[in-house]
């Protein structure tokens, strides 16, 4: 941009000189030849200065030709034009500048902050998770542009390079309780080794794309080392309702026996096209209907009159063999020892993971990439039709979609439904905001890369187990009773006012999860252990914590 302006005030120059030379030339040739009264060139100079700066003529005014008077409106209509040219280049970007927002490039002011090196979709999901808590923090962005529309967002944020020691001390590292950091994966080994320069003590956690190289982010001096797509490719395979494997819709323990459970709803089971009240899940089965995923969104608790259909994911709470008699009649996890057939469309980090992780069943997975790599079976475009049909998408079972860009994913997805309308699509989608757009384009489940990257970050940057589950579409957390001491769940009405479940209290230690919420009054040291969507969780955050 600067060096486009200083071309553009070069080309003014150039202009401005031009045409003074033919105005004075021209000038000096009316004087002498219309007017009959020649005279030296300076002076014709000095009238094409004064008739462009309109300071006046002196006593050359009042031209006696028509073709003088004609040359005279021409020039005074060039000195216009070059007068709004020269504000335009010169004036409108000065005002700009001084009146634009800028960045700052120093935060004197925080202590025990986290550090955020730099802005991500991923970062973004975690700065989620640091103001739930209250947590400061600042983020240093090399982009003056996205430095200034985080500041301008009343984001707390530094522009300047992470990689440098300087910028690093200008958000307060010394004082920081942890440095994050979110980058290309060498840039992120280069912040490594500036940051334990600038404070040899601080806790530092970095995210590696390529799970090969976060060898030499421990060797820098990082803490922890975090890989989210191959967790989230681990889940993603989970997620098949076809791989046999005591790893699918494995729980999340709570405590004491309760677990916390994603079942689906296999076409021609028990459950497939009855309402949750026909189902009647708490007096057949003794588990609790935390909430069901219906046409894409989370609703909590389950519409008691919504037709539950195939592929219709459950969430649901109870002790274990009560929940396996739910996942037999649910058929959603145990089908016939045949092997099975699922497609893995993307052979990157997480797509790999979720091969690894079928590799454990009896399913026989077929991969499909745009790269001749190890392992990959057809070579080929997600998105043509062509490609996929080769990868055997009329007899698969389950598509598992790990494309880098969310675009590419939703037009796969597409094609893939089009292809096979009963297939079950397991999706990654990168950032959060594609989630909606993918269930529509016909997922059955998506996952977000951005969200388990936050939960992943909040866990570890705090060394704490408030965060139960970071690869779930729900969050299971455990948080201080807050405003709920003194109350009963039922009194304080959390699920209708939050969305939330209370799952559990945790009491001096003990996990307690068989109490009465009509009657069980929570203490003031007390914690609950909550299930919900981001946004409930943070609803409740604000109700009864902040």
């Amino acid at each position: 941009m600067a060096l486009w302006r200083s071309r553009r005030a070069g080309y003014y120059l150039a202009l401005v000189a031009a045409t003074t030379v033919v105005s004075t030339l021209l000038y000096n040739y009316g004087m002498a030849t219309w007017e009959n009264d020649p005279q030296p060139l300076y002076r014709s100079l000095e009238i094409v200065f004064q008739t462009y700066t309109t300071t006046g003529y002196g006593e050359d005014a009042g031209w006696a030709t028509p073709q003088m008077n004609l040359l005279m409106i021409g020039l005074q209509l060039t000195g216009i034009g070059l007068i709004l040219t020269g504000v335009d280049i010169f004036a409108v970007p000065w005002l700009r500048d001084a009146l634009a927002t800028t960045p700052p490039a120093a935060v004197p002011d925080l202590e025990d902050h986290v550090i955020i090196c730099a802005y991500t979709s991923r970062v973004e999901a975690f700065i989620d998770e640091l103001e739930s808590r209250g947590q400061e923090y600042v983020v240093i962005e090399p982009d003056e542009g996205t430095a200034t529309e985080l500041h301008e967002t009343d984001r707390r944020v530094v522009h300047g390079d992470p990689e440098s020691t300087d910028v690093l001390e200008n958000a307060g590292i010394e004082r920081a309780t942890a440095v994050v950091a979110d980058s290309a994966d060498d840039t992120n080994a280069s912040i490594v080794l500036s940051a334990r320069e600038a404070n040899p003590d601080v806790r530092i956690v970095t995210l590696v794309e390529d799970q090969r190289l976060g060898e030499y982010h421990r060797i820098a001096g990082a803490d922890e080392v975090l890989s989210p797509r191959q967790l989230l490719g681990e889940s993603l395979a989970h997620r098949v309702p076809t791989a046999v494997t005591t790893a699918v819709d494995e729980g999340v323990e709570i405590g004491n026996g309760l677990e916390l459970v994603e079942l689906s709803i296999a076409e021609g089971s028990n459950l497939c096209q009855r309402t949750a009240e026909e189902i009647r899940l708490p007096e057949r089965f003794g588990v609790d209907g935390i909430g069901a995923w219906l046409d894409g969104e989370f609703e909590s608790p389950i519409p008691p009159d919504r037709e539950l259909d195939t592929g219709t994911r459950l969430l649901v709470a109870g002790e274990a063999d009560r929940i396996d008699a739910l996942r037999s009649e649910a058929a959603s996890t145990i089908q016939p020892f045949s092997a099975q057939h699922v497609v893995i469309a993307g052979y990157g980090e997480a797509g790999a993971a979720a091969g690894a992780a079928l590799a454990e069943t009896n399913s026989r997975v077929t991969v499909l990439d745009s790269a001749d790599k190890e392992d990959v079976d057809v070579i080929g475009d997600a998105r043509d039709p062509a490609a996929i049909r080769e990868a055997g998408i009329d007899d698969a079972s389950a598509v598992i979609v790990t494309l880098d860009d969310d675009t590419t994913a939703i037009f796969a997805t597409l094609v893939a439904r089009d292809l096979n309308p009963s297939v079950d699509i397991v999706v990654r989608a990168n950032d959060a905001e594609s989630e909606q757009k993918l269930y529509r384009a016909g997922a059955d489940y998506v996952q977000s890369l951005a969200t388990v990257s936050g939960r992943m970050l909040a866990s570890t940057v705090f060394e704490d187990e408030d965060v139960l589950a970071v690869d779930r579409q729900i969050d299971v957390v455990k948080l201080p009773a807050g405003r709920l001491a003194g109350r009963t769940v039922t009194d304080a009405d959390v699920r209708s006012r939050t969305g939330c479940t209370v799952l559990a209290v945790v009491r001096d230690g003990e996990t307690i999860v068989e109490f009465d919420p009509a009657s069980f009054v929570l203490e003031d040291d007390d914690a609950v252990v909550l299930a919900g969507t981001d946004e409930s969780v943070q609803s409740f955050e604000s109700q009864f914590l902040a």
